[in-house]
Order: structure tokens, then sequence, then C-alpha cells
């Protein structure tokens, strides 16, 4: 396993990601004053976004069944908890945006390669209602099982 996103797992089998992305931010908004440089206040953390992408050759690795299983979580609006392959909690995110780019194909249209890319994006967790966590915890311990 090389990571989690709710009850989805990133494998060799399903999408084997090649590489990730990790942007973070903290607010420093200003105020302008006369004769001086503007002053500038420490509020806290911005967004945070992670971005997966990778190549899938379905012969050999995951495919469509995979990026479509993302889709659907994707759909439902929900944050799903990230935890890495060692374990450590990551944040409640949420699946932006997923493209895709097929090339190579099989004569009956399917393709050998598929160029991904997840946006995830980080929200805050105590908005019980974007979580999708309890169905994603049953999945998660019942994989570990």
């Amino acid at each position: 396993m090389m990571m989690t996103l709710g009850y989805f797992v990133f494998s060799r089998q399903t999408l084997p990601y090649q590489s990730e992305q990790d942007e973070k931010a903290w607010r420093h908004p200003s105020v302008s004053r006369i004769g001086a440089r503007p002053s500038s206040q420490f509020l806290g953390p911005d967004n945070q976004t992670k971005t997966l992408g990778g190549v899938l050759l379905p012969e050999i690795t995951g495919g469509t069944p995979s990026l479509k299983q993302l889709e659907e979580m994707g759909d439902t609006g929900k944050a799903y908890p990230l935890i890495d392959g060692l374990g450590q909690m990551h944040g409640m995110f949420v699946i932006e945006g997923i493209s895709t780019t097929k090339t190579e194909f099989f004569k009956d249209g399917a393709a050998r390669r598929i160029e991904f890319s997840i946006k995830l994006k980080r929200v805050d967790d105590r908005d019980r209602a974007l979580l999708g966590w309890e169905q994603s915890v049953n999945m998660i311990t019942g994989m570990l099982a």
C-alpha cells in the first residue's frame, strides 16, 4: 500500500502514482499605511493541496476502473482521510479534480497508456457534513483485517 484516500487504496495494482506534489501556504494580509510600509498580520494556514501524478499501463498496472472509483468519490463532494503507507494521517481531503490523457491505443480503442493527475485539497475536518469518514473507516478496517 502506497497511500489511502478514504476507502481507496493506492497501490501497484490500482493507481500507482509516480509523483507527489505538496503545496502549503500561510496567510499574511497587509494594510496600507501613510508614510510607512504596509503592516501585515499572520492569520494562520491557507489552502493545502496535494497533486498525485503518474502513468498507468493497464496491461501491467491498474486502469480505468481505478480512475472511475476515484471519480465516483469526487462526485460525492465528501472529504476523506489521507493516510500514507507509513500510517501517517495527513488530514481530510476532497478530490478537486482528475485529469487523464490516453495514448497508444489497442485496435478496439482501449488505451495502452493513461497519464493521470489527481488534485486533492485539504478541508476543515470540523464540518461533519463534508466527511466521508465513517464509510472510510469501515472500509480501511476491513482491508487491514
